[in-house]
């Protein structure tokens, strides 16, 4: 298998006015986002921790642990158990990842 790039390990923000088709664009948490409602995000442990930041009440975002694990060069499954709604996994694909930037391509398991 292969190895993740090492800016991956941080806490990322959902810039959604970078999304451009079906690539998904986070900044780091310090980035100066431009106002919103709320912004939800995530965040990626070396040890296979993922937690999942969708936004809550109040626009404020919550914290759901969740985990990940590496499935090819650049493509990880991220389950989370105890979501709202239920258990859900899906497959993100790193498209590009950078001190600033993050592009990933999220898809259901088995679809490509």
């Amino acid at each position: 298998m292969g190895t993740l790039p090492p800016d991956l390990f941080r806490s990322w923000v959902h810039s959604f006015e970078e999304d451009a088709g079906d690539v998904t664009v986070y900044r780091p948490a310090e980035y100066p986002f431009p106002p919103a409602r709320g912004r939800g995000g995530m965040e990626f442990g070396p040890d296979g921790v993922f937690v999942n930041h969708p936004v809550g009440r109040g626009d404020a975002p919550e914290a759901v642990p969740c985990r990940w694990r590496l499935l090819a060069e650049r493509r990880l499954a991220v389950r989370c158990p105890r979501s709202v709604g239920g258990d859900w996994e899906r497959e993100l694909e790193i498209v590009h990842c950078g001190d600033d930037v993050l592009r990933v391509r999220w898809t259901h398991p088995g679809q490509r």
